[in-house]
């Protein structure tokens, strides 16, 4: 079994949670997921099952897209549900749809954002949130991401429901509470539901409740797949048996990803750089 399925992860649950269930009901050991998912967020888990852990790294960078909530007139340590209110703001003026609107548009694009306290980066060797813990102050440095798109889905008056697709290493908990900010008032992510990784949505996604009843191997999307987009080199016979036994072969093409072929056969993935054709991942 080499391939990735999507899991519709559930709120309470680490995305190492997850990776151990999967451990336990195929009886793999080699299994991992591409980027953790919050205990209390929910949605699409992409879980890469055998030789496709080796695809991780082409993973990680996908853009990803959000539902979230936020909670108007309070203020949490965490930024999250999860977290102590340590604010509230009693006196929130009424917001129109026109303003949420326009405040939502102007995060669109580039930008530097501050990761939150309460978070796994590390700083000297020590994670942010163990810092926070322990009552610590630390340095945390702004990080760039990009905001693609962002969509008004429901509001009230102390809650505002939104779509953003947004670029690796984003946190919605920060984005929630600079939309609170420009607004006029405070808040904090209330839910997240992650819709999709990339192409991987979360229409067909897996839940946890359906692994007993269905063939994994059925939902499993190959590696060739997963990378169908890319273009495909075909190897002869000899060039096989060299680029299998890790020989770099000379190839006029450009520098990137491709799809290995003996026959008309998928066998796995190779890397050009420098007009040279190296091994990544064999099947």
């Amino acid at each position: 079994m080499n391939g990735l399925i999507i899991i519709n992860k559930p709120k309470g649950y680490t995305s190492h949670d997850i990776v151990n269930i999967l451990r336990k009901k195929i009886n793999m050991k080699k299994i991992g997921h591409t980027g953790t998912l919050d205990p209390n967020a929910t949605g699409v888990l992409p879980i890469l099952i055998g030789k496709a852990t080796k695809i991780s790294k082409y993973l990680v960078e996908h853009k990803k897209t959000y539902i979230a909530t936020i909670e108007l007139g309070k203020k949490t340590d965490t930024g999250d549900s999860e977290g102590n209110i340590i604010e509230e703001d009693k006196d929130i003026k009424v917001l129109d749809e026109k303003k949420i609107i326009d405040t939502l548009n102007n995060f669109i694009g580039k930008q530097n954002q501050m990761p939150p306290i309460y978070s796994a980066i590390k700083v000297n060797g020590k994670k942010l949130y163990e810092y926070a813990r322990e009552g610590k102050k630390v340095d945390i440095k702004l990080r760039e991401i990009e905001i693609y798109k962002m969509k008004l889905k429901e509001y009230n008056n102390t809650e505002i429901i939104f779509e953003v697709e947004c670029s690796k290493g984003t946190y919605i908990r920060t984005l929630c509470e600079d939309i609170a900010k420009k607004l006029g008032t405070i808040g904090y992510m209330k839910e997240l539901k992650r819709t999709k990784v990339n192409e991987f949505s979360i229409e067909n996604s897996i839940s946890l409740e359906e692994l007993d009843s269905i063939n994994i191997k059925e939902k499993m999307i190959s590696i060739e797949q997963i990378f169908i987009d890319n273009m495909k080199i075909d190897l002869n016979n000899r060039k096989l048996e060299l680029f299998l036994n890790g020989v770099q072969l000379t190839h006029e093409l450009e520098d990137g990803l491709y799809r290995i072929y003996n026959n008309n056969k998928f066998i796995g993935l190779g890397t050009v750089c420098n007009k040279l054709l190296k091994r990544d991942v064999v099947i």
